[in-house]
């Protein structure tokens, strides 16, 4: 029997090698979107990573080509909807304890004005994000390694 702890997005800690196990439908896009936002504002103090991030630096993994395009299209719609609650656009949703906590993070003014541009610039990019499935990811990484990993050019 393993452990199981509950995984709080907020505090969740973006480096090293971790492992979520989860059932479907138990919130697995909306908590990689919530991880991808701490990333693009380098969230988290000693938990965060040690810099912020844009989307061509993130890489994203699924299983089905299908999960890839869902997962992509969930993380940019998270990114607008940060960049308007973080300018004040539109109210943060009551149930939405992690754009709280996001929003607290970064003060008024400067800083909040700052990071509603990385996310903004990240929502931009979305074009360029690394979601791919496990199969994808793989061959792209022999095909652009292939000298270096021994394999054929093409």
């Amino acid at each position: 029997m393993s452990d199981r702890h509950p995984l709080d997005a907020a505090t969740f800690p973006l480096h090293g090698s971790r492992l979520i196990e989860a059932s479907a439908g138990t919130g697995k896009t909306w908590t990689i979107a919530a991880l991808y936002l701490r990333l693009v504002l380098g969230h988290g103090g000693e938990h965060g990573f040690a810099r912020p991030l844009m989307p061509d630096e993130i890489l994203g993994r699924t299983f089905t080509r299908a999960a890839t395009r869902e997962l992509s299209d969930r993380i940019r719609a998270r990114l607008v909807e940060a960049v308007a609650c973080f300018r004040g656009l539109q109210p943060v949703a009551a149930h939405d304890g992690l754009l709280h906590t996001l929003i607290e993070a970064y003060p008024a003014g400067t800083a909040r004005e700052q990071a509603a541009w990385r996310l903004a610039m990240a929502a931009e990019s979305m074009d360029d994000a690394a979601i791919f499935t496990i199969d994808a990811w793989c061959q792209r990484m022999l095909r652009e390694h292939a000298y270096d990993s021994g394999n054929l050019f093409d």
